[in-house]
């Protein structure tokens, strides 16, 4: 069950996808991202990915499946949402695997992951987890088929806050204008950064929303939700509240998702929804951060909006 931004608790049922033709995304050259050569460096990408992300090359070979694709600025908590969406998954009888076939063969860094998966996302350093995955495509089954894709790529590709007007990477560009249904899983935090720079992602999710396919969902998660007053017990949230106060941080945020339907409008307002979110607890040692699984409710939330999402 999950909470949206129109009110209301709402249950979706799985429906299988099938795997149809590839597409292989083989970008161009365009600016470099300095912050990627210093902390992708050792990651696998070649010389000239790290410094042309334009010319970073991947392959969706399920065109089918959606992809949820989490977006949000470096240090958003993309990274660690997927390793406690993972964790809750597996827990409930999903499989989930890295899509070895999303980086060519010549990335070892990728196929070190892909083999390490469950390792990395079963360790409690916090750390190692985030240093280790920062770009992979994963997909979620459910008795060998297909129900979703998570596409996890550097914070650095969505948006930049020295550089907000700068352009998607070129694989990006791909994605968004391939026939691969999209949900997009929008990263906002209470008392995120500065006004201006929250204006600026603002600005770059309208122009996200103006380019997405009307077939394209949108979720907006509200991650690090404990650290705010609107929590009365893990997974029961103060939503009205919460959906106040990311309007009133993030003006003009849903705007881009106003229902426009003369009907639907009445009981629909926005075309998006928004779930809170909370990964866990870090607790720093000598050696870094440990990481404590935070409620299962909140995975729980969240999956369930997803799978409505991916399903409707």
């Amino acid at each position: 069950m999950a909470i949206d931004i129109n009110g209301g608790i709402q249950n979706a049922p799985i429906e299988e996808e099938p795997i149809q033709n590839p597409i292989d995304i083989t970008p161009e050259v365009n600016d470099e991202l300095p912050p990627i050569s210093k902390q992708f460096g050792a990651k696998g990408l070649s010389p000239e990915e790290i410094n042309e992300p334009n010319k970073i090359v991947v392959t969706i070979a399920d065109q089918e499946t959606p992809i949820v694709m989490l977006f949000g600025p470096p240090s958003c908590g993309k990274t660690m949402t997927l390793i406690r969406l993972t964790r809750y998954l597996q827990s409930q009888g999903y499989t989930i695997d890295p899509v070895r076939t999303f980086r060519p063969t010549y990335d070892t860094h990728y196929a070190d992951l892909c083999d390490n998966f469950d390792q990395m996302i079963n360790s409690n350093d916090a750390a190692r987890s985030t240093d280790q995955i920062s770009f992979l495509l994963v997909q979620v089954l459910k008795q060998g088929r297909p129900i979703c894709q998570i596409l996890e790529a550097p914070g650095e590709h969505y948006f930049m806050q020295d550089d907000p007007n700068n352009m998607f990477p070129a694989y990006i560009n791909a994605i968004i204008a391939s026939s691969c249904r999209k949900i997009w899983s929008i990263f906002v935090e209470p008392g995120w950064n500065d006004a201006i720079h929250r204006a600026n992602y603002v600005t770059k999710i309208t122009g996200l929303k103006s380019r997405m396919a009307p077939r394209d969902k949108t979720l907006f998660i509200l991650n690090k939700i404990d650290k705010t007053h609107l929590v009365f017990a893990p997974g029961r949230v103060n939503m009205k509240q919460a959906i106040k106060q990311t309007q009133d941080l993030y003006p003009n945020i849903f705007t881009p998702f106003l229902n426009l339907n003369p009907i639907t409008k009445l009981w629909k307002k926005y075309n998006c929804d928004l779930v809170p979110f909370q990964t866990g607890y870090y607790n720093q040692n000598t050696d870094g951060y440990l990481y404590v699984e935070g409620p299962v409710e909140y995975p729980k939330l969240l999956w369930g909006k997803i799978l409505k999402l991916v399903n409707g």
